[in-house]
């Protein structure tokens, strides 16, 4: 062991775990004005994914969504869902992401399983989720 080795423990001068949404927390520090996405002609900025995942975290508040409620996306990769993954954690629930190539029997069984509160679905999905409704299984 050489000198460099030693003193090396974990503490908070040297080490501070990274989660999603101290990850954005800092981005929208550090590169505001950066681009976080671009998708077709649209782009946001760190400081705009911010806001909008912070803004959407509140809508899920106000309908009653608490800490360990499950939220379900079945969406396209759009930026929508990538700000998912910071706004519902900032919510305090859980994010269910349903693969969107899903027949409607399995969407079915993963929306009962998961107990989810919320369904946010994209239009563009809206037949097949109908039939994930009236499912029985």
């Amino acid at each position: 062991m050489n000198h460099y080795d030693t003193n090396l423990d974990k503490n908070r001068a040297n080490y501070v775990p990274l989660t999603p949404l101290s990850f954005l927390e800092r981005a929208k520090e550090v590169y505001p004005n950066y681009e976080a996405i671009v998708y077709e002609d649209r782009k946001y900025t760190w400081s705009d994914v911010y806001k909008r995942a912070t803004k959407f975290a509140s809508a899920l508040e106000k309908i009653g969504i608490t800490k360990g409620d499950t939220v379900s996306f079945l969406a396209f990769n759009t930026p929508e869902i990538f700000e998912a993954h910071y706004s519902v954690p900032m919510s305090g629930a859980v994010l269910n992401t349903i693969n969107i190539r899903l027949d409607a029997n399995t969407i079915s069984y993963i929306l009962k399983h998961s107990d989810a509160k919320v369904l946010v679905v994209d239009r563009q999905l809206h037949t097949e989720v109908k039939k994930a409704i009236n499912v029985n299984l």
